[in-house]
């Protein structure tokens, strides 16, 4: 038997040893572990199905008994060793822009993905301004920076963990290994008066008196949401004090009182001001020299990262976060990483009727913990009737033209994101 074959098997042994964890965990820990009684004594085990996607990449789903009721799991199973595999950051070309996943898979020509961060959906408390569409937190495709993270308190989706930020990422290095990080915005506004640090690139939200990027990667979406609130409170009024200049070629083309929209041409860079960053900027005239400098710096690593989305950890070193919710249950997805980040797990909750009631972020961690994670991340999925539906897994086999929907989206069909994990093989 070959090296290979011995070690997919032994990842699935594994795995239906980590399943009859969980159905240990869901039919005897009870109230200490869970808050409640399982709904019912199924086993995991009984339930599992399995495929094979691709060289490297393995499908399967399994029922968890969990507090609330019975939930289904469904799982690609990414073995990065595999020279053949890889993941990288589904997104609709534009960071301003939304997609279904099942269309940002198959225009990637990737054999699945699931949903990824949080997002700017709605925007109730700002009538008349359009909401972006663009993810919570740092993005990076192809190891390039696309946007940097929103203020902590200009966030969507549940609450995070004690002690984590906005600026938090789940990614795979240019090692080609998976792992956590976080991700800071560096970057600097050379002016002929001075020099500003830049609060933003490519954000639906800068925090308050900066002054923020948007470049060709932006899309063509207006930039007016990127002024409106505040660091602490999303659904603070508009700023009345803004501008906005455009850079090209160095030097500045164009001046305005308010945030446009529409493309940014390649090569282009419209910086936005609020409060004292405006007041910078209504300093400048067209021909002024500026110069803008911006890259995102892990915290933990000095590896590059590869691809990287926003969201938030839930597991580490193989514990759960301190402070994770216990008691809300709702359809999630999420992601583990372990074998040394050589292994990824894409997990998304089914959202049928019979499904629907899904996991506390607790009882998520617990979940990946027992699959053999030994980080995990939570992506938007859960939390809010606005962002349940947004939970989607999808796979594709070899040869088809389309991928397929693995699990029921609790919407009754996929809801367009900004972006997602896409699985890609050469096999």
């Amino acid at each position: 038997m070959s090296t290979r074959r011995k070690h997919t098997l032994g990842r699935f042994r594994t795995a239906r040893a980590a399943l009859s964890v969980l159905t240990a965990f869901g039919t005897l820990a009870g109230a200490a572990l869970m808050g409640a009684a399982p709904a019912s004594g199924v086993q995991a085990t009984d339930k599992m199905a399995e495929s094979r996607i691709a060289p490297g990449v393995e499908y399967w789903q399994f029922d968890i008994p969990a507090s609330h009721g019975m939930a289904r799991a469904h799982v690609l199973d990414v073995d990065l060793s595999d020279p053949r595999t890889s993941v990288g950051l589904l997104y609709p070309g534009a960071v301003g822009a939304r997609s279904v996943v099942s269309a940002l898979a198959d225009g990637a020509g990737a054999v699945g993905g699931i949903n990824g961060d949080f997002f700017n959906i709605s925007e109730t408390q700002h009538p008349g301004v359009e909401a972006t569409g663009a993810p919570v937190g740092p993005a990076v495709a192809r190891g390039r920076a696309l946007k940097a993270a929103v203020p902590n308190g200009q966030r969507f989706g549940p609450a995070m963990p004690p002690g984590v930020t906005t600026e938090a990422v789940l990614g795979v290095g240019s090692d080609g290994r998976a792992r956590m990080d976080n991700l800071r915005l560096d970057g600097e506004v050379r002016t002929p008066q001075t020099r500003l640090p830049l609060g933003g690139l490519n954000q639906y939200a800068l925090p308050v008196g900066s002054v923020g990027a948007f470049t060709s990667d932006w899309g063509s979406t207006s930039r007016v949401r990127s002024t409106c609130g505040t660091d602490t409170s999303r659904g603070a009024p508009c700023s009345t004090d803004t501008h906005e200049v455009k850079v090209r070629g160095g030097r500045v083309v164009e001046s305005a009182g308010t945030p446009g929209s529409g493309p940014v041409a390649r090569g282009t860079t419209v910086l936005v001001g609020r409060e004292a960053g405006a007041q910078e900027l209504r300093k400048l005239s067209v021909g002024d020299r500026v110069g803008v400098r911006h890259r995102l710096v892990a915290a933990a690593s000095r590896t590059p990262f590869r691809f990287a989305l926003g969201g938030y950890p839930v597991l580490r070193g193989g514990a759960p976060l301190p402070g994770l919710d216990s008691v809300t249950s709702a359809v999630r997805t999420a992601a583990g990483i372990s074998d040394n980040g050589r292994r990824l797990l894409l997990l998304s909750l089914d959202g049928s009727p019979e499904f629907r009631t899904g996991l506390t972020i607790a009882e998520v961690a617990k979940t990946l913990r027992g699959l053999g994670a030994r980080e995990g991340f939570s992506l938007d999925g859960g939390g809010s009737s606005t962002l349940v539906s947004a939970a989607t897994l999808v796979a594709k086999a070899p040869g088809a033209e389309s991928v397929t929907v693995r699990n029921h989206p609790s919407g009754g069909m996929e809801r367009p994101v900004p972006n997602g994990i896409g699985v890609f093989s050469l096999g």
